[in-house]
């Protein structure tokens, strides 16, 4: 089997664990804000809380900036459902801006057009979440500008863009975003396992995603309602939750941002031998925008359906029957039941709609060789006429 996606652990990365399972600590020890530090530093960030997840961070960004009961939270429709529940765990409201069709991310274009149409209905977001789908940033520019116009606030959901840049400047800066948040799952371009981080420039938002990562409790006199009551003390002052990261995970991300620059150039590299292998055929190939590098945690090709001789569905099956991980990232978040239910349709999406037609997400990791991504490309462009298994 190919898959999609697949981490790369070194002995380096072995031993810095071990160093910490041998240690006095391995939960909440000195290397989670160590591992904090290093990311913040990379990004150009001023503050970086470490969590259990990117659904972690991103739950407790939407509860620092007090999203709650009549909000409305937007994000694009083709993400993980995590990028849209984590305003439903608030008890706000979610709706979808439609994709850019080169990009695939949310269109700045779009977004401006319901605004203005929300203005007149007095019906604003409170937040908005651009997704850097595949790794590639969103307009942050142009999106931040709006931000200004309309009054929102944002996070950028970057699970998939550390390591990436905007602008000449990396990704998770803040410069155009309340906070960013990042993902460090083992498909993604650095892994702690399972875990996450929420990037801010803002202290006060620090405060409060730290307090909320671990279940609303503070240790510090300046935030409690009384003296303490000695050096033991400590106070719940919010409804929090259990979101902390181990200092078992901190210590391979720590090792694993040694080689992240490393790991994108790689990825690049099997990009373009992607583009050569696949130029002269129907495929479309991703589009990067100039003002962007990405990290490409994702390689999304299209598959026409008025060029290809094989459908979507027939391509998909065939290269997984054949070994290949292939995936569709991702099924529009309003045709999944939960958000049928709350009356979205299909035909306010149509680029979302012809994107969910075409697209299938080819491998793409540091460890793949030239070899395997040949033998993508051969079962990619094989002829139909045979069943497949299913």
């Amino acid at each position: 089997m190919i898959p999609y996606g697949r981490q790369n652990i070194s002995q380096e990365d072995i031993d810095a664990v071990v160093e910490v399972l041998r240690s006095d600590f391995l939960t909440q020890g000195p290397v989670v804000p160590e591992f904090e530090k290093v990311v913040a530093n990379y990004c150009g960030a001023k503050h970086a809380a470490a969590v259990n997840s990117a659904t972690g961070a991103l739950h407790i960004a939407c509860l620092a900036l007090e999203v709650g009961p009549g909000d409305l939270v937007w994000t694009s429709p083709i993400t993980f459902v995590a990028s849209a529940n984590c305003a439903l765990y608030c008890g706000a409201e979610v709706d979808f801006v439609d994709i850019d069709p080169d990009t695939y991310n949310m269109s700045a274009t779009r977004l401006a057009e319901k605004l203005e149409h929300a203005k007149r209905n007095g019906r604003l977001p409170k937040v908005v979440i651009p997704v850097h789908l595949s790794g590639q940033s969103c307009d942050m520019e142009r999106i931040h500008a709006l931000s200004i116009e309309y009054g929102f606030r944002i996070i950028e959901d970057a699970s998939h863009a550390i390591g990436g840049s905007y602008k000449g400047e990396k990704i998770g800066n803040c410069r155009y975003s309340d906070i960013t948040v990042f993902s460090f799952h083992p498909v993604k371009i650095i892994t702690t396992g399972e875990g996450g981080m929420a990037m801010t420039n803002d202290p006060a938002l620090l405060k409060r995603m730290a307090r909320f990562r671990s279940h609303g409790i503070t240790r510090y006199p300046s935030e409690m309602t009384c003296p303490p009551d000695g050096p033991w003390y400590y106070q719940q002052i919010d409804l929090g939750f259990n979101y902390r990261m181990t200092d078992i995970q901190a210590a391979l991300g720590v090792s694993q941002m040694r080689r992240l620059d490393e790991f994108v150039t790689k990825r690049h590299a099997i990009a373009q031998h992607y583009e050569e292998l696949l130029k002269d055929t129907p495929i479309v190939r991703p589009w990067q925008h100039p003002d962007a590098h990405s990290a490409l945690h994702l390689y999304i090709v299209r598959l026409p359906a008025d060029t290809m001789k094989a459908s979507h569905r027939e391509v998909f099956e065939r290269m997984r029957a054949d070994g290949i991980g292939v995936n569709v990232h991702y099924i529009p978040l309003y045709r999944q039941p939960y958000y049928e239910r709350m009356g979205f349709q299909a035909t306010d999406f149509p680029e979302a709609e012809r994107y969910y037609g075409e697209a299938i997400t080819i491998p793409i990791y540091p460890g793949l060789t030239a070899e395997q991504q040949g033998e993508v490309v051969a079962r990619l462009l094989a002829p139909s006429g045979y069943q497949t298994i299913f």
